[in-house]
């Protein structure tokens, strides 16, 4: 008897190494998928710039990220309490002075722009079609808390959508031909306008995705689509896969989700070396009954001896937390 109606997803042609670099840019799904990757030992940066919602916010820091464009203390803006940032950046990076905000907001500019750089895969998470525009036309891609008024809220159209990602993809393959771009649409439910209105806005980004994967894979092969929010809209079917606020995916899902990527993405090498990173991790998250006792001394050199082995194998892992972690639990 099945109880469920599981989601069927094609092995991927092109699969995700545990020794390349991916650039995660979108929703809040995109964070959770990247701090995943980072958390199983890959080379990842989410977001430089903060959470991306809209597709013309994602596109548009991600031609900043590609020109390496710096921001200019002219398109800072004092946010009032919440101090100086832009209106292209999340609320975490604004500053007491512009100054200090233009200083964090092109380090982590500079960041995102290197990474893209040495990126195989780049994974674009859209969650809404909904964009807010200011009044002189630009979409901004955090209301950074200002009053309503200052904004015109519109639903982009499927076309709206290809046309700008189009050029943008076109681009992409011709200065990186090597890079392979995974799209995904949040599972996130955006219910301010009832839920409706949130299908429309999901089938608008749905079907632009679609669209471009048609019109652009003769031409370029890197293309791809996982079907997170099928997943969990169709298989986890039950609000237990869904947390308190009942819009976004509880924990539960997102491992499921995470093990669903992992089969159509890695190979059965880097199943292995994901495999052994987390039961490192895990292992220093676990908090025993007798902290002083020698047997769980020896449990922590031990471990040390598996990081060290991993960082031989793994050079590119970054090691030196968990290294700390075992110390500092030793010495404790």
């Amino acid at each position: 008897m099945k109880l469920t109606t599981e989601v069927d997803i094609p092995k991927s042609t092109w699969n995700i190494r545990h020794d390349e670099a991916l650039l995660l840019l979108g929703s809040c799904f995109a964070d959770n998928m990247g701090e995943r990757l980072k958390r199983a030992g890959f080379c990842t940066e989410s977001n430089p710039l903060g959470t991306l919602y809209n597709p013309v916010s994602v596109a548009e820091t991600l031609m900043r990220l590609m020109d390496e464009q710096p921001f200019s203390i002219e398109e800072l803006h004092d946010f009032a309490a919440e101090g100086w940032g832009s209106w292209m950046a999340h609320s975490l990076l604004s500053r007491p002075t512009p100054d200090e905000a233009l200083t964090t907001i092109n380090k982590h500019l500079a960041a995102g722009a290197a990474q893209l750089r040495r990126a195989r895969v780049l994974i674009v998470t859209f969650g809404t079609a909904w964009v807010y525009r200011l009044k002189s036309g630009k979409t901004v891609a955090n209301c950074h808390r200002q009053p309503e008024k200052m904004f015109i809220r519109e639903r982009l159209t499927v076309d709206d959508v290809v046309r700008l990602w189009q050029p943008l993809l076109q681009r992409l393959n011709k200065e990186l031909p090597s890079l392979h771009v995974l799209f995904t649409v949040s599972p996130i439910r955006h219910l301010r306008d009832g839920a409706h209105a949130n299908q429309l806005s999901k089938a608008t980004l749905l079907l632009a995705v679609e669209e471009l994967i048609k019109n652009l894979s003769p031409l370029t092969p890197n293309l791809a689509y996982f079907p997170a929010y099928e997943i969990v809209l169709d298989e986890l079917r039950d609000y237990r896969f869904y947390a308190d606020d009942m819009t976004h995916p509880s924990p539960l899902a997102i491992d499921y989700l995470w093990q669903r990527f992992a089969d159509t993405f890695f190979d059965a090498s880097t199943r292995d070396s994901v495999h052994r990173i987390e039961e490192i991790t895990k292992a220093l998250e676990h908090r025993p009954l007798h902290p002083e006792s020698d047997e769980y001394r020896r449990f922590l050199r031990q471990t040390l001896l598996k990081i060290e082995e991993i960082q031989k194998e793994f050079p590119y892992f970054e090691t030196r937390k968990l290294i700390d972690q075992c110390h500092t639990l030793l010495n404790s």
